[in-house]
């Protein structure tokens, strides 16, 4: 890694996806952000026994060896931020160690548990008291499942750090729950402004393991002593982010306008809209949208949609056939392939797991009295549509929670570099979309950090220095009714005509 000769100090970015991590070094400068790479690496989950387990000291190894690269290049970072996906968990025990590897929100631990938890907390309360939306992967399910299997592990646990607090904890020694983090648990009550006692004590959920909340842009701490000396380095500020990797990616839309309607596009969806409060009514419930917490004192109202999930998988299951080809090659494909042909619901529980995802498409196809699609493009134009369209399903219902009008989509994230998917998301839509940045996530996290650094002013600051900073694309709706029928023949599908 070689970083320009003229950049001697920088911010510094950990983003962990759900398949790869990376750090980002960023230098401010001008109401300029540049950003550098400094280091990437896989993040692959294990099957151990009967559990899919994230591999967390491979991990910690990885953000030791982000930090030693800048080292190397004469590099002082001012402070550092974590920023994860949301809902998994570590457990720590009475000495302050990690007592197993984290388990993954795949997991089947969590078959029948939302279900078992309406039992002790009626579905429509538990609403009405945390605002999620209801997915089998929330930190609720999961721990419910410890309980009901009367783990060994969460009977010796002391300490519960959500992903990035555990990295936090592991550079800092310091135990802390960053805020936009725990409000994808299912377990914190906006009203309360703190974890949901009444429904912790209903599932027999441990109460005296939950760390105190911090927010974002808070110091959790220098890092220690002992990483001090194995790496050779001065102490480093940690600061809270958006510790859920989509709050920080929403602090990264380059807009001017109050409460922007965004899709943070990667291997999930996430559509929404930023707003002031939490929205908790009877069309949030009725449609699964949720809140989530996100960075300057901002909730998100979304809806989670598998994402890119789906094209991952089948691209995966084509490898193992001997089939390798880059995903620029397959969008190609399904690009020349005719629209409207066939759809699937990305959100079906048939799409959830790994396994041969192709023929899981061709299956809900058949079983849906539609074409089944054979070719390698005519699948990835079904998964594409389905999405854009499912796209419009969501901004409609979001129009019709809030009674706002939306004109604008902004569609930040990696899956910006789906350019197909975009030109679809604004003709399926019908709406203008605007997408960049594609590292928001990182920006977004080295953003709140120059905030609590007194860099940056304020949010809106932060977004104008990101429009001076990177490049936007924009996509125009096309071929409007032809979109509407396919939208059509799609609710059909779906039985919501």
């Amino acid at each position: 890694m070689e970083i320009a000769k003229n950049i001697t100090t920088g911010i510094l970015a950990f983003d962990f996806g759900a398949s790869s991590g990376r750090a980002i070094l960023g230098n401010l400068k001008d109401d300029k952000l540049e950003l550098i790479e400094v280091h990437r690496f896989s993040n692959d989950p294990v099957m151990f026994g009967a559990h899919l387990q994230w591999d967390i000291l491979k991990l910690c190894h990885e953000i030791k060896q982000g930090i030693l690269k800048c080292k190397i290049s004469g590099i002082n970072i001012e402070s550092i931020g974590v920023d994860t996906w949301g809902v998994d968990f570590g457990l720590l025990d009475e000495k302050g160690e990690l007592i197993s590897n984290p388990y993954h929100y795949r997991d089947e631990r969590t078959k029948g548990m939302m279900e078992k938890c309406f039992e002790y907390v009626p579905k429509e309360e538990l609403f009405r008291r945390t605002g999620l939306q209801f997915e089998a992967y929330n930190s609720i399910y999961q721990l419910l499942s410890m309980v009901e299997s009367k783990s060994s592990i969460l009977k010796i646990a002391r300490t519960l750090l959500f992903m990035p607090d555990l990295f936090n904890y592991m550079l800092t020694g310091k135990r802390y729950t960053e805020f936009t983090e725990f409000t994808t648990s299912q377990l914190y009550n906006y009203e309360e402004k703190s974890k949901d006692k009444y429904v912790i004590e209903k599932l027999k959920i441990p109460n005296d393991i939950f760390a105190p909340l911090i927010m974002p842009g808070a110091e959790v701490g220098f890092v220690k002593e002992s990483i001090c000396r194995e790496l050779g380095i001065k102490p480093i500020k940690v600061i809270a982010v958006g510790g859920h990797d989509t709050a920080s990616a929403v602090a990264a839309i380059p807009s001017i306008e109050d409460n922007p309607v965004f899709i943070s596009s990667g291997t999930w969806s996430l559509l929404g809209m930023e707003n002031d409060e939490q929205i908790i009514n009877d069309k949030v419930y009725k449609y699964n949208f949720t809140n989530e917490g996100g960075t300057n004192n901002k909730v998100l109202l979304m809806k989670n949609i598998m994402g890119l999930w789906i094209i991952q998988e089948c691209k995966r299951e084509w490898e193992k056939q001997g089939i390798n080809l880059g995903f620029g090659e397959i969008v190609k494909m399904a690009k020349a392939e005719k629209s409207g042909v066939s759809f699937i619901d990305p959100d079906n529980e048939l799409f959830y797991e790994p396994g041969n995802m192709p023929s899981k498409i061709k299956e809900y196809c058949k079983n849906t009295n539609q074409n089944e699609p054979q070719s390698i493009g005519q699948i990835i134009r079904c998964v594409e549509e389905s999405l854009a369209l499912k796209y419009r399903w969501a901004i409609d219902k979001l129009e019709e929670i809030t009674n706002k009008k939306i004109n604008t989509i902004h569609v930040i994230g990696g899956g910006i570099q789906d350019k197909l998917l975009c030109e679809l998301t604004a003709s399926a839509t019908g709406r203008k979309v605007i997408a960049g940045p594609v590292e928001a996530t990182a920006i977004g996290n080295l953003i709140i950090q120059a905030q609590a650094l007194g860099k940056i002013k304020d949010q809106k600051h932060g977004r104008q220095i990101i429009r001076n900073s990177f490049e936007m694309e924009e996509y125009i709706p096309k071929n409007h009714e032809e979109w509407d029928g396919n939208y059509t023949k799609y609710l059909k599908m779906l039985g919501l005509e």
